[in-house]
């Protein structure tokens, strides 16, 4: 019978065969990315952040000096610890200090759950599972302020997905034990002086993302499977890396700022007196090739063809 274990939780062949909470989340910010991501395309960077994020997990783990050795690029030439991973040091110091986070970090780490939602296998890799208590999850932050996302301001553990990660995970632990125990974040923040929290979801929200998970996961997985047709999000690295360039209108870029104005029509700007009608898309230009003569030296002017635009201006007392 086959086991997943800590060795082929990240393979190919599971990536392909299970969906997991990053996947998932992957496929919501770019279904383009999230197949290149799966197929080898396409990898995303190793940063800093990531690291350190890595570097206190393994301390919870108790595997730190196996990721020090895999990762010499976090010392200096004297074998001291860079900064960024000093500091990770002092943020370990912080957690170690405080009983309470301790205790809500002292449960089984990195267990994996399988299950199968909406009809898709799914994993996911724990932190802290406290069996018959509950499920905590490490997140080292930047800080606990609101984050910018589609133009809105919104709580950062909705912003990164963190509640959906509970969702899933809340799920699985469900379909193996019979408990649906409550999801904990136990976070820290990578500032000067770090700040320390431990944070609920609550069970209502738990079950608004469960029901997104149940929708869409079951689309994002034919398309793993099957392929298809699959949107690009045109802002993500990869979409970047791989875009056909064409001309597009200006309004394009930020669609939202123009869904409730009629196409081709620009509404009147509150801080303007008058509103441009009447919007003509103009051509690509088609260029003459220039020809010289010889003796006076002289370029002939350039050709060009193209439409007119009309702008009325509709100038109000």
């Amino acid at each position: 019978m086959y086991s997943m274990n800590s060795e082929n939780y990240y393979s190919s062949e599971n990536a392909l065969k299970y969906m997991s909470v990053s996947q998932f989340k992957s496929f919501m910010d770019c279904e383009s990315k999230a197949l290149a991501e799966i197929s080898g395309e396409y990898k995303r960077e190793s940063t800093t952040a990531l690291l350190i994020g890595s570097y206190i997990d393994s301390w919870f783990e108790g595997t730190l000096e196996n990721f020090k050795s895999n990762h010499s690029e976090i010392f200096l030439k004297n074998g001291g610890l860079k900064a960024d991973f000093a500091m990770a040091e002092d943020i370990i110091k912080l957690v170690s200090s405080q009983p309470k986070f301790m205790q809500y970090m002292s449960g089984d780490k990195q267990k994996i759950f399988t299950g199968n939602i909406a009809g898709v296998l799914f994993k996911g890799k724990l932190d802290s599972y406290i069996p018959g208590k509950c499920i905590v999850d490490l997140k080292v932050m930047r800080d606990f302020e609101p984050v910018w996302k589609d133009r809105h301001k919104l709580n950062f553990v909705e912003a990164w997905g963190y509640d959906i990660q509970g969702a899933v995970y809340q799920e699985l632990v469900y379909q193996n034990t019979g408990e649906r125990l409550p999801f904990y974040i136990c976070a820290v923040t990578k500032e000067k002086v770090p700040d320390i929290r431990i944070m609920k979801i609550n069970q209502e929200r738990l079950d608004y993302c469960l029901a997104i998970v149940k929708e869409k996961a079951p689309y994002y997985h034919e398309l793993k499977t099957n392929g298809g047709i699959h949107k690009r999000c045109e802002k993500c690295d990869y979409c970047k890396m791989t875009r056909v360039l064409e001309v597009i209108d200006y309004r394009d870029l930020t669609p939202e700022l123009y869904s409730n104005q009629n196409e081709g029509e620009m509404a009147q700007n509150e801080d303007n007196n008058f509103t441009i009608k009447n919007f003509v898309e103009i051509p690509e230009f088609e260029t003459k090739g220039e020809k010289h003569n010889k003796k006076s030296k002289k370029k002939k002017k350039i050709k060009k063809q193209g439409k007119k635009i009309k702008i009325e201006l509709n100038f109000k007392e």
